[in-house]
């Protein structure tokens, strides 16, 4: 597995913007899909967005295409999600997961294709 630590929630307001960073250690970012969850108050956790490990290849959620953008610095271990645009229905805790070592790109919309979370960073969006 790897070691996951999310950073940059905050309280912001609407229209704004804000950038999170997850730092990864442990065995082999550079060959782990990842992704971007969130999970707001009452509420199940959701797909957010994820990258390949080459970073080629990206996907969104429907509510957030266009304004959140996803990339990954394998160099660094690290992966990020520009948020523009951020609305109150933004306000969740955002965790970063990765893959299995060596997984394709399907399916990376589900949960069950992470095998390591990280413990989330809190982002308000106030109206």
């Amino acid at each position: 597995q790897v070691q996951l630590v999310e950073s940059g929630g905050g309280l912001v307001q609407a229209g704004g913007s804000l950038r999170l960073s997850c730092a990864a250690s442990g065995r082999i970012f550079s060959m782990r899909n990842m992704g971007w969850f969130r999970q707001a108050a009452e509420k199940e956790r959701e797909f957010v967005a994820a990258i390949s490990w080459s970073g080629v290849r990206t996907v969104y959620a429907d509510s957030v295409e266009g304004s959140f953008t996803i990339s990954r610095d394998n160099a660094k271990n690290t992966m990020y999600m520009q948020m523009t645009n951020l609305k109150p229905d933004g306000t969740a805790v955002y965790y970063c997961a990765a893959g299995w070592v060596g997984a394709n790109w399907s399916g990376l919309t589900k949960q069950n294709k992470y095998n390591s979370w990280g413990q989330g960073t809190p982002v308000t969006v106030s109206s």
